[in-house]
């Protein structure tokens, strides 16, 4: 395995790999594109060699391999660490740039779909076995699936692991047979000339790490809050695991090293029970509950696909003699549970979900808790009130306290209580000597303890108003002390709840004073906000909001200086203007945006707005349709109105114009006329016409 320089930099330099753009496939490519051939062959305890780590950071990155591969969106972006993306769609085309690469790798574990592919590929490459120059290599990536239903090699000892040695035995999953014949194909097809053509099978376990695939779904309940995460079945079926990033590693040491076993078992040492995984997983990043479920309530879980929820019910114990024969330089080795800490850690960064704290701080009636609603609503973060947060505080201690006096068999359970008892009693004992207040030391505490639940620090949070003062600030967010450290080392903070953003609202008193006395008086009754209670509360925070001396500096000291908005100009309602600018001061959300029933209220409100603006629509529409229809019916009556007059009019004109035509007539012509009708009765001649006419020529009074 110690090859020297110039066997390494002649080695396999282009990688195929299907679905770069993929969970696994993102990871592998990553990987094995910033790695240097045969640098994971190197000796990790001859100095002069170093780890692969150390080696790709003394060898150029120019003799790194060269990774191509397909998309599995389409249309998707290509990685950075990607040089080119091919496509599959025509298979001639296609094997020319499989023929161009020194090792093809595919993963049928994530997606079954590419079976078929995978199946072809191989196909194609060992019929053109002849024409390659040198070694090939063929990796399939399968899934433990196709172990889903082997035998215990020992029936008295069910919990002896199978190895390697025990492939031939394996019985699929009958929803994985395509998958099990895949692997006879690969392996079978390796055997024929291997000197030219070398083909792995590394059956991965289940793949948690870098965003998580099938545990996503215990991440994403887990970081929402939910009162408790789902175990499906009983939850002691052991799932095989492997950190992605592991799978990778074995991945490249296999394209380096060339072993002689050719089906490898991809799998940490752990023998975690499924149970053990999903408490880890709520303990760590929730509220650490756990509730068993059916198999059948499991089905018609939305939040699972059925081919995860079959892998998460898989029962096998595996073991990878081969990988720790390799030189494998492992992230998490003992398994997610062991790891979890990190593994959530990798999850956040992944998935950006980063918390985001806040501490929006002004004078007395300035809108703070307005203006903190509508941020938490936009960034879903949590209110801290500290009403809300010392009601809360004395209500989980009288929840506590309560079981005092029940006999309990948890020793630690029954001592927690006791202490939460008297806590109560000492806090009672301080709210009676203080006028119906709690001392700071106190408030801090609830303070502090609300900042450090998994909710605040998953999501993140805003405090309303509280700290007040300098001292109050010291305290809250003072770093916890160490007994393994000495207090010297003691950062100046806690950075775990320290705010990102300090918001301070600025307003002149004149301001504030019209703003209690516009308020609505639902909102003024019972409260502080009258202008008596203004007065007293607005004159005691400008005395400990001095120039010199103000909660602010304690920040200003630490280099987190605060933001200054000035509501006095904003007008609008609520606040929104203040509001926006905020918004755009921070950013965008850190979270997994709208929920499936957010998503689903929002169609319905759209949807519902849709309806509304479609029926308004119609009723402006029939209004105006009425209203043109009344229109043209009076424009018709007018119309109608002057179309009688002008007829009228013509026709009074008419009659005037032919007055001295008819006295004419009436005069010279129907006399002569009259006559000749008379004598052309008496006569019956046979052309009445023509008789008429020749009796009108020779009567004609003008002729005459």
């Amino acid at each position: 395995r110690n090859l020297n320089k110039f066997t390494r930099k002649n080695m396999a330099l282009r990688v195929f790999i299907d679905s770069v753009d993929s969970y696994a496939g993102k990871v592998i490519s990553k990987l094995i594109s910033s790695s240097i051939p045969g640098a994971t062959l190197a000796d990790i305890d001859d100095t002069s060699e170093g780890s692969q780590a150390d080696y790709n950071k003394n060898d150029s990155k120019d003799n790194t391999y060269e990774v191509v591969g397909t998309l599995k969106e389409q249309g998707g972006k290509k990685p950075n660490w990607v040089k080119e993306i091919v496509s599959d769609s025509n298979h001639e085309e296609f094997l020319a740039v499989l023929k161009d690469c020194d090792v093809i790798i595919y993963n049928t574990a994530d997606d079954s779909t590419l079976v078929d592919q995978a199946s072809w590929a191989v196909s194609a490459l060992h019929a053109e076995i002849e024409s390659f120059q040198r070694m090939k290599t063929f990796i399939c990536i399968s899934t433990a699936m196709t172990w889903a239903r082997t035998r215990p090699i020992d029936l008295d000892d069910p919990e002896v692991p199978f190895t390697e040695e025990d492939y031939r035995r394996r019985k699929p999953h009958q929803d994985f047979k395509a998958e099990i014949s895949l692997e006879k194909l690969v392996i079978k097809l390796g055997k024929t000339n291997k000197d030219l053509f070398s083909t792995y099978i590394i059956t991965s376990g289940m793949l948690y790490g870098c965003g998580e695939n099938i545990f996503h779904y215990l991440f994403k309940t887990a970081w929402l809050n939910h009162p408790f995460l789902q175990c499906y079945g009983n939850g002691q079926n052991v799932i095989p695991t492997i950190h992605v990033k592991d799978l990778a590693n074995i991945i490249l040491t296999v394209m380096d090293a060339n072993p002689r076993m050719k089906y490898i078992l991809a799998v940490d040492d752990s023998q975690s029970t499924l149970e053990e995984i999903v408490r880890a997983v709520s303990i760590n990043l929730g509220t650490g509950k756990v509730r068993n479920v059916t198999k059948e309530e499991a089905v018609s879980d939305k939040n699972i696909e059925r081919a995860d929820f079959d892998k998460l019910l898989v029962n096998l114990r595996m073991e990878s003699t081969t990988a720790k024969d390799l030189n494998i330089e492992w992230i998490a080795e003992t398994g997610l549970v062991d790891n979890i800490e990190a593994v959530i850690r990798e999850y956040k960064e992944e998935r950006k979900l980063f918390p985001l704290r806040m501490f929006v701080y002004g004078p007395p009636a300035v809108g703070k808790s307005t203006i903190v609603e509508q941020l938490c609503q936009h960034y879903k973060l949590h209110h801290m009130r500290m009403n809300d947060v010392v009601r809360e505080a004395i209500s989980d201690l009288e929840r506590s306290a309560a079981r005092a006096d029940i006999e309990n068999e948890d020793e630690e359970d029954d001592q927690r209580a006791q202490e939460d008892q008297e806590l109560l009693e000492a806090l009672q004992e301080n709210k009676e000597q203080n006028g119906g207040r709690y001392d700071d030391q106190f408030i801090v505490r609830f303070f502090r303890q609300k900042l450090k639940s998994m909710p605040c620090q998953n999501q993140g949070f805003i405090l309303d108003g509280y700290p007040k003062l300098y001292s109050q600030a010291q305290e809250l967010f003072a770093a916890e002390e160490d007994d393994d450290d000495p207090e010297e080392n003691l950062p100046e903070y806690d950075a775990s709840i320290m705010p990102e953003y300090i918001i301070s609202l600025d307003a002149s008193d004149d301001y504030l004073k019209n703003r209690v006395i516009n308020l609505p008086e639902r909102e003024v009754h019972g409260s502080h906000n009258t202008e008596e209670g203004l007065i007293r509360r607005l004159t005691r925070y400008r005395a400990e909001n001095t120039e010199d001396e103000t909660v602010l500096n304690y920040f200003d000291e630490l280099e987190i200086h605060p933001e200054h908005f000035d509501v006095t100009d904003d007008d609008s309602s609520r606040s929104l203007n203040t509001v926006k600018a905020v918004i755009k001061l921070i950013g965008d959300p850190r979270n997994y945006g709208p929920t499936a029933e957010e998503l689903e209220e929002i169609k319905r409100r759209e949807e519902e707005e849709r309806e509304l603006r479609e029926a308004q629509e119609k009723i402006e529409r029939e209004e105006h349709e009425a209203k043109e229809a009344e229109e043209r019916e009076i424009r018709q009556s007018e119309w109608k109105l002057r179309l009688d007059e002008v007829r009228k009019q013509e026709k009074e004109l008419i009659d005037t114009r032919s007055i001295p035509l008819r006295n004419y007539l009436m005069k010279h012509v129907m006399p002569t006329l009259s006559e000749g009708l008379i004598e052309c009765c008496k006569c019956r001649p046979n052309d009445p016409v023509d008789f008429l006419a020749e009796f009108l020529l020779q009567n004609n009074p003008e002729i005459d």
